[in-house]
């Protein structure tokens, strides 16, 4: 009878495993699909919807507004999971990617193929069925060019970013095609503010990570010492377009003075950031630029979304 509460014991702690194991699992399923990165592509694709949105505050769509972040981050989410499927034997040789679930192991390959498709076709049906088939078509184009454009691209030239930058900036336009079933000027000009402040963004994790890159055979930098010109003119000229593009809506009288006195503010820091990393190129000035960068849509869009008119 004295082996009762021992083995109560053992039993407690059997469960406490299989239910730490089962989070642990959870997690990492999770984290296949990089939601640092669906936060901003949420952020991006609320935009549009927000901008696309003929409706005033009072009768603001919500249902269909979360519908289509929910279809777009289901997406986001299996292009992410494939993407590390693709890559999986090149992030095991990267210091900043080997742990990640898919290079360590810890996640079969079968498990993440089937996860990643999974999300990719139920967010696409899901954005057909909730909003309408334009946004659905814009989120499928946008997987298959982010899976096979450029992906693979990232080992053939460092032009990839410029290929990249396109699926990126789709978000917007996926928003924007759910609010009204087309795209107008304004979903365009969001489209080029996301498209151009990918460029420094990326340049700044590029630099950061450049060993990285190099040892896994990427090539999203020149191999030689224009690597340094290369650089500068990925970060300073998309990021002087980018303050320009970004007072188009104030100009258009989409926003008011909040917005564009804010726009300035925020674009004037990033353009400091930017050009302080070009002149420095160390990773400290790289570190601040990346988080000026993920910082920027985010205060932008919502001075954007509270000064809409």
């Amino acid at each position: 009878m004295a082996t009762e509460p021992i083995l109560a014991t053992l039993d407690v702690s059997a469960v406490r495993g299989r239910r730490i194991a089962s989070f642990s699992v959870l997690f990492d399923f999770w984290e296949l699909t990089k939601p640092e990165i669906n936060f901003l592509i949420a952020i991006t694709a609320a935009a549009g919807f927000w901008i696309g949105s003929r409706a005033t505050s009072p009768h603001f769509p919500w249902m269909p507004f979360i519908h289509t972040l929910l279809g777009t981050v289901f997406v986001a989410s299996g292009a992410a999971t494939l993407n590390q499927l693709i890559e999986l034997q090149y992030d095991a040789q990267m210091r900043r990617t080997a742990r990640r679930p898919l290079a360590s192991g810890r996640i079969a390959r079968s498990h993440a193929l089937w996860f990643g498709v999974l999300l990719s076709v139920f967010g696409v049906v899901y954005l057909a069925i909730s909003t309408n088939a334009f946004a659905s078509l814009l989120a499928t184009l946008t997987l298959l060019s982010y899976l096979f454009l450029y992906t693979p691209l990232k080992r053939i030239t460092p032009l990839c970013t410029l290929v990249g930058a396109i699926p990126g900036a789709t978000p917007p336009l996926i928003g924007c095609a759910a609010a009204h079933g087309h795209l107008d000027a304004a979903a365009w000009v969001l489209f080029a503010i996301v498209f151009l402040w990918q460029f420094p963004h990326f340049m700044s994790i590029a630099w950061m990570y450049r060993e990285d890159y190099r040892r896994a055979g990427y090539l999203v930098l020149p191999a030689s010492d224009f690597k340094h010109r290369f650089v500068a003119w990925q970060c300073l000229l998309p990021t002087l377009v980018l303050f320009v593009v970004t007072i188009v809506p104030a100009l258009r009288g989409q926003s008011g003075i909040l917005y564009f006195a804010g726009a300035l503010v925020v674009g004037g820091v990033f353009v400091y950031y930017s050009a302080h990393f070009v002149l420095k190129r160390t990773v400290a000035s790289a570190r601040q630029l990346l988080l000026a960068s993920i910082l920027y849509l985010p205060v932008l869009f919502a001075l954007l979304a509270l000064d809409k008119k």
